[in-house]
């Protein structure tokens, strides 16, 4: 496994998350099968939020964890989104939801501290004072140790990042979606980030699982498959289910196979070549599927082979710094 720099602490190039499975789409023996494995194959980091599954994967990954090394292990978590019954309290960034969201969160992960904690999107109902003074607190109160964002806008993390060098708190990442046909983050947020000593945590390098090439223009999706999930993958990878997309990633192949990887594989490695990445989140349903993923630590994929693959992915990639998330957007 690579480990790379997030702030001054160190975190593995391929990280854990369990978004879509933990707690859903995944029943919680393979889930904790999976957690085993990616410990297994090196992985120190994981990340979840309170919001995924309704806080059931916060759960699920503090049992998956439990009798391991706490100073060995990277634990990230999220707050932003409604949780519990979703009352008028129950989501965004205000004090009194930061507060309460950081001991629950703490309580389901079995944790005294999480090593970082993420406003998992940018809150234009709360004062940005109000949020990043509580952040300053729970920090204070040594139950995280970083503070970090996740989809915010270049202005939004200048803005953001000003605040918390005034109140002496370390602001390390943003953690955006990024991928061969995402690349939205490139124009502005990834300029921004450079300027201001942050680093990116992306998630969906695989493109929910677009870029496996599992999935043929013309044909069916496979059977069990996430594009076939009634509980929301088919929802997330919907975006990708077109045959000219389908089509650009299938004459990814060649690249693939002059590098030695597969098209997963490929994908990870591709955002793990951007400097200002820190870490690339997979996710699984089984635990092969990490081994597999976390063959792309440590690749290098030569600049020729880089313009190749920007070539063969062309125009549809999403490129636009206006695709970046916004208040208006819950689809994220």
């Amino acid at each position: 496994m690579e480990f790379r720099n997030l702030g001054g602490m160190k975190v593995s190039a391929i990280s854990y998350g369990n978004w879509l499975t933990h707690g859903s789409q995944v029943e919680e023996d393979a889930a904790l099968a999976c957690v085993h494995r990616a410990l297994d194959e090196g992985i120190s980091t994981f990340d979840t939020a309170d919001v995924y599954a309704n806080t059931k994967a916060e759960s699920v990954l503090g049992k998956a964890l439990s009798g391991q090394r706490r100073e060995g292990l990277e634990i990230f978590t999220k707050v932003f989104w409604p949780t519990g019954p979703g009352a008028h309290n129950d989501h965004g960034l205000s004090r009194k939801h930061i507060m309460e969201s950081i001991d629950g969160s703490l309580r389901r992960l079995g944790t005294d501290y999480v090593d970082l904690y993420q406003a998992h999107r940018y809150d234009h109902e709360t004062p940005l004072e109000e949020t990043m003074e509580a952040f300053a607190d729970v920090v204070r109160a040594g139950k995280a140790l970083y503070i970090g964002v996740s989809e915010w806008r270049a202005d939004e993390l200048r803005a953001g990042h000003a605040l918390a060098r005034e109140l002496r708190i370390p602001f390390v990442s943003n953690q955006p979606q990024y991928n061969m046909l995402w690349r939205v983050i490139e124009e502005e947020v990834v300029p921004a980030s450079q300027e201001l000593g942050i680093q990116q945590i992306v998630w969906s390098p695989i493109a929910q699982g677009a870029l496996t090439g599992k999935y043929k223009p013309g044909e069916q999706p496979p059977q069990g498959s996430r594009a076939t999930d009634d509980k929301g993958g088919s929802d997330m990878i919907s975006r990708w289910m077109k045959d000219d997309v389908l089509e650009r990633v299938q004459r990814l192949r060649p690249v693939a196979d002059e590098v030695g990887l597969s098209l997963a594989q490929l994908a990870v490695a591709w955002v793990l070549q951007n400097p200002n990445v820190s870490s690339a989140i997979i996710g699984a349903s089984r635990p092969e599927q990490v081994s597999e993923n976390v063959k792309a630590a440590g690749v290098t994929i030569e600049p020729a082979l880089m313009e190749r693959i920007d070539e063969v992915v062309g125009d549809i990639a999403y490129r636009d710094a206006s695709f970046n998330a916004s208040p208006a957007r819950r689809d994220f």
